[in-house]
């Protein structure tokens, strides 16, 4: 499934039914009065947050929602049925926008939160309500109330456990694949991963869900690479997992690359947890990660550990790991 991460929507809630200016006319009796029912309300337009999605592309082909109509009104005092509601599924860590695409009107960031984003007008009454004392026979009745209509925008931020960033080719989707369900895209060449790919670990009988978020290169905070429309899914991780591939020249200089693109583009994102991966020492003799270790760690603040998603020891080690920046 493709994946897209923001789009523009129409809205347009039912109108309500009219009134019904209706009497009655029965034999055999004399004053039959008004008997107009009231119109029936028009449905309302929700959007509903689902677990089991996480792209809004369906809204990409159908851009256009309409709720259902209220029915007007009728003789013998019958109101009309109301219009059917209308509900729109979401991926949990959607933002609903005004038609700006800059004022925030809902945040979904739990599964099953509903929020009515236009509401249904209301049925338009019968004569039948403007009887009286005075008013015997009254030929007033209201129309429905027109519909809430509105041009939102949907963004998508993703929410997960771990967000694991790094530079192209580091290894991300390799390990989202060794210590989840995930299937996301794995080549021997950089971006191969273009979208964010989600997948749940399970350790202990606990999960723990992790984005693989796409490559940041320098500049990414200035739209490079895969630039800055990806960079905001790192938001809403709990915990960085920082992955860097120890078979790299200089991984000093790889690290501080990608902290300096976080930081360019939010400081708020430097505050979060972070676990730093040095991954594929597979590639290396024991002697030697052992002397990058220690090399690397000396000034670092975050945990430093190692890993090869060709060895299940590493993976479950790691899963451990994870689960108690989690917890």
């Amino acid at each position: 499934m493709k994946f897209l991460d923001q789009v523009k929507i129409y809205v347009k809630a039912g109108n309500g039914g009219h009134g019904s200016p209706s009497f009655r006319r029965e034999k055999f009796i004399e004053y039959g009065g008004p008997d107009g029912g009231d119109g029936g309300k028009g449905g309302t337009i929700f959007l509903r947050s689902e677990r089991n999605l996480n792209t809004l592309i369906d809204y990409r082909f159908q851009q256009h929602h309409k709720a259902g109509r209220g029915v007007n009104g009728s003789g013998q005092n019958r109101t009309g049925h109301g219009g059917e509601d209308l509900f729109l599924k979401v991926p949990i860590g959607t933002q609903v926008f005004e038609e700006d695409n800059k004022t925030l009107i809902y945040d979904f960031k739990k599964e099953g939160e509903e929020f009515i984003v236009a509401k249904g007008g209301k049925g338009g009454l019968g004569n039948t309500r403007f009887k009286s004392s005075t008013n015997r026979a009254p030929k007033k009745f209201t129309k429905g109330a027109l519909g809430e209509e509105y041009v939102i925008w949907l963004q998508l931020k993703t929410i997960a456990d771990v967000g694991i960033v790094g530079l192209p080719n580091a290894g991300k989707s390799s390990l989202l694949a060794a210590i989840t369900n995930a299937t996301p895209k794995i080549a021997n060449y950089k971006f191969t991963t273009l979208n964010p790919n989600l997948g749940v670990a399970i350790y202990d009988d606990k999960e723990i869900t992790l984005a693989d978020i796409p490559g940041l290169v320098e500049g990414a905070h200035e739209g490079v690479g895969l630039g800055i429309q990806f960079l905001k899914h790192i938001e809403r991780c709990k915990t960085l997992m920082h992955l860097i591939d120890i078979t790299d020249e200089n991984i000093e200089n790889t690290y501080q690359q990608v902290k300096k693109e976080l930081g360019s583009y939010s400081k708020k994102i430097l505050d979060k947890k972070e676990i730093i991966v040095l991954n594929k020492t597979d590639l290396l003799d024991k002697e030697e990660v052992e002397e990058i270790v220690k090399n690397f760690s000396k000034d670092k603040e975050s945990e430093v550990v190692t890993l090869s998603t060709l060895e299940k020891g590493s993976i479950s080690k790691i899963k451990a790991k994870l689960l108690s920046y989690v917890s």
